[in-house]
């Protein structure tokens, strides 16, 4: 009765967020055709700019529907989660970094540092075999219970945090975004990243168009001014939002971070105590962005923990050839 009861709940539980996610899927409709049309709505001269200038219009046109397109992409997307690779199984691999190399490179004249390239470790075959590579990817004397997911159960590699809301362990884990209805992680961070940024620009442009047309020296109704002044302000509160997000997110893309390991890093075990300003997962920004934009590639690379040495050599100020040497890249 338990078991069937658990179920029932389950059910109902992912039926209520499925209503909720389709929910605010409408809501982010309305609002673009209340913005966008207020827009034809408050400016007089439209009809005329149309005609005249066609591109123009077009051109607003087309990102309204990029961007519209490119939210449902992203919301039908998957983060990528740890259960997908179990699936994945004879195509998946992990990268790690090897120690030897590092020492190597540690010792080297010039002082500088450079990333050592990832290897790849043996497809996994079972399940003892992808518990032995989550292994390798922690450092030495790491606990299993700082690994195993409470709730699925799960043997979760570095990164990794189980969604309360997707009720799955998603790889990479950046933060569960409502308006979307699903988890930013490893394999769809960069759709999100361009979402904000379309979104952003269609904000700018949205904005520029009520401005113009509350600058338009013809009569016209009271109350159309008084629209477009209580929307411009909405707009431009929007607009502030979605910039700082665009920053920030472009911030952790360059550093490899996620907005959950900047959030709650004191609570992540492999990460207290490490050396101040120092981004343990970044290989460089070029290679981070690197990574970043094509992390959806077939197959799942999953990052180790860098040791400790490593960290402690990345924590040395910068010299003048390692600002020649691109030591940042």
């Amino acid at each position: 009765m338990a078991p069937s009861s658990a179920a029932e709940l389950g059910i109902r539980f992912s039926d209520r967020t499925r209503r909720s996610s389709l929910g605010l899927k409408f809501m982010v409709l309305l609002m673009h055709a209340v913005f966008v049309g207020a827009v034809f709505l408050l400016d007089l001269t439209l009809d005329r700019r149309i005609h005249e200038e066609p591109w123009y219009i077009g051109a607003y046109g087309v990102l309204v529907l990029v961007t519209l397109v490119q939210y449902f992409y992203t919301a039908g997307s998957s983060p990528g989660y740890v259960i997908d690779v179990l699936k994945a199984g004879s195509v998946m691999h992990a990268t790690y970094i090897n120690t030897a190399t590092l020492s190597k490179q540690s010792s080297s004249k010039n002082g500088s540092l450079n990333s050592p390239q990832p290897e790849k470790l043996n497809p996994v075959a079972s399940t003892s075999s992808w518990l032995q590579q989550v292994v390798n990817l922690y450092p030495p004397g790491s606990s299993n219970r700082d690994w195993t997911c409470t709730y699925c159960r799960i043997v979760q590699p570095p990164r990794t945090r189980h969604c309360h809301d997707c009720d799955k362990c998603v790889l990479q884990f950046d933060h569960h975004c409502i308006w979307l209805g699903t988890c930013i992680g490893k394999k769809n961070h960069c759709r999100f990243w361009w979402y904000i940024f379309e979104e952003t620009i269609l904000c700018v442009w949205t904005a520029a168009l009520y401005i113009e047309s509350l600058h338009l020296d013809i009569d016209k109704a009271w109350w159309k001014d008084f629209i477009g002044v209580i929307l411009l302000a909405v707009l431009i509160f929007i607009l502030i939002f979605l910039l700082l997000l665009l920053l920030f997110h472009s911030y952790i893309a360059l550093t490899n971070q996620t907005t959950y390991e900047v959030a709650r890093k004191k609570r992540i075990f492999y990460l207290r105590g490490l050396p101040d300003r120092v981004h343990p997962f970044s290989k460089g920004i070029c290679r981070n962005i690197y990574s970043f934009c094509f992390s959806r590639e077939k197959g799942f690379d999953l990052e180790a923990v860098p040791p400790l040495e490593e960290l402690e050599a990345r924590s040395a100020p910068y010299t003048c050839r390692d600002m020649i040497c691109c030591r940042c890249c």
